[in-house]
């Protein structure tokens, strides 16, 4: 794809990155006036749905599928195709974002192959925003919207290991481990996804987890899990940890006892934890194509010990640990994540710089692209005037508040920094627009 002229040269608001919520952050914009222009990395649109992406930061897999299903994923003004499959692979979710770019038109917008290396105050309260090539723009607003799952997290072990290692976010396919023994780290949904894929040409596969899992089918009488969920919640008006509660009698309905397949439950209650969505988890243990083990005690040549005594011989541990947010082009000085917390007002306006602001640096309990959606059309009120801030220390005690909330709702790791209920978040968001629009003459 040819990278078009930017749309202005007078464009006052920069967005960085054009994956799921520089898009729709993009057309909010567009929908209201507002001069911007869009920098993307690579030679095209998509984020990390697109596969192999040239911008090197997606972490897509061949065979990656959404975890979230067609009627609940899609932006609420360009819903799925119905002919497209309850859960979409990377490959149509991409032709979705290709789709929804084109119909708003949102390209010319967009500068292709344009690698932000730096966002810094301009001292008048704009922002300078330098470009590989050494152009510096100037701007009222910066939108960072280039993701948060591109930076790895690596456990570390003691002892040592002669096999190889490196992280989910480099796997692509499992053609390159065939015949080998394989330890995967960690129990998300790209740990767990990884370890299926791997298990029919590995010669063995390994799954290590400290404090185990929900496992969670993505069908429950072959309707899509999500949307037994979001049945119970709207049917009956309850909070997301009782529809959580719920939804886990179900899901023994469903799968039965998961710890008979060796398959540990966490300590806490599923409305605290990430549940694993598999429907494939549970069966290929079962069959004894994937091992569960407890967490890594000590690495020892080509074996690896475990917490509960055991070992086995392994050629490469594949670490799906994680993240780490961070923003290689801010100064820490200006914005960073310290000791896990994100302290954004309403997760998006960062209140010690005016005029930076983060989209979709969320990790909802629900679909992520409605959501970002609804913050999309946040900015695009803030910057159009429609809507006003409140003082700093009326947003100070907002992000504390959220805080606390984060510290008393989910287990204390680094995976529930970023964390929001959907419904909570949207409709703080909804109600500051309907505030907004009733003061609009």
């Amino acid at each position: 794809m040819s990278n078009p002229e930017p749309a202005s040269s007078t464009a006052d608001v920069c967005i960085i990155g054009a994956g799921c919520a520089g898009l729709v952050t993009a057309k909010a914009l567009l929908a209201r006036g507002i001069a911007f222009e869009v920098f993307e990395k690579g030679s095209d649109l998509g984020g990390m749905w697109r596969y192999q992406n040239d911008n090197g930061v997606s972490s897509a897999y061949r065979s990656l599928h959404i975890d979230t299903s067609r009627k609940s994923l899609g932006y609420p003004d360009f819903p799925i195709p119905e002919s497209m499959p309850d859960f979409l692979s990377h490959e149509q979710v991409l032709q979705y974002f290709e789709a929804y770019a084109d119909h708003f038109k949102l390209r010319p917008h967009i500068r292709f192959r344009q690698e932000v290396t730096r966002v810094a105050p301009a001292g008048d309260g704009r922002w300078n925003v330098t470009l590989k090539s050494g152009e510096t723009r100037n701007y009222r607003a910066v939108l960072v919207a280039n993701g948060h799952l591109w930076a790895p997290r690596m456990a570390s072990f003691p002892g040592q290991f002669d096999g190889g290692q490196m992280h989910s976010h480099h796997y692509r396919t499992a053609a390159p481990f065939e015949g080998k023994n394989i330890l995967v780290i960690g129990i998300g949904n790209s740990a767990v996804d990884i370890a299926v894929d791997l298990a029919r040409q590995a010669k063995s596969v390994l799954l290590s987890t400290r404090r185990g899992a929900w496992v969670m089918p993505k069908y429950i009488m072959g309707i899509p899990t999500d949307r037994w969920g979001a049945f119970i919640s709207r049917t009956f008006w309850l909070p997301t940890p009782w529809t959580r509660r719920i939804m886990g009698r179900l899901i023994y309905l469903a799968v039965g006892n998961q710890e008979r397949l060796g398959v540990p439950k966490p300590a806490n209650p599923i409305w605290r934890e990430h549940a694993c969505v598999s429907q494939d988890l549970l069966p290929y243990v079962g069959h004894g194509w994937i091992r569960v083990k407890p967490n890594v005690k000590e690495l020892r040549g080509n074996e690896v010990l475990f917490d509960d005594g055991s070992s086995a011989p392994v050629d490469t541990i594949i670490h799906a640990t994680g993240y780490r947010t961070i923003f290689p082009f801010i100064d820490p000085g200006v914005f960073e994540v310290r000791d896990n917390e994100v302290s954004l007002y309403r997760r998006m306006v960062c209140v010690e710089q005016p005029g930076l602001h983060f989209m979709g640096l969320v990790q909802p309990i629900g679909p992520t692209i409605p959501l970002v959606e609804i913050q999309g059309r946040w900015i695009a009120a803030l910057l159009a005037g429609d809507m006003k801030l409140p003082d700093a220390a009326t947003m100070r005690a907002e992000i504390a508040h959220h805080r606390s909330t984060l510290q008393s709702r989910y287990v204390n790791s680094a995976r529930y920094t970023l964390e929001v209920d959907f419904r909570e978040h949207s409709r703080e968001l909804l109600r500051d627009l309907a505030a907004a629009s009733r003061r609009a003459p």
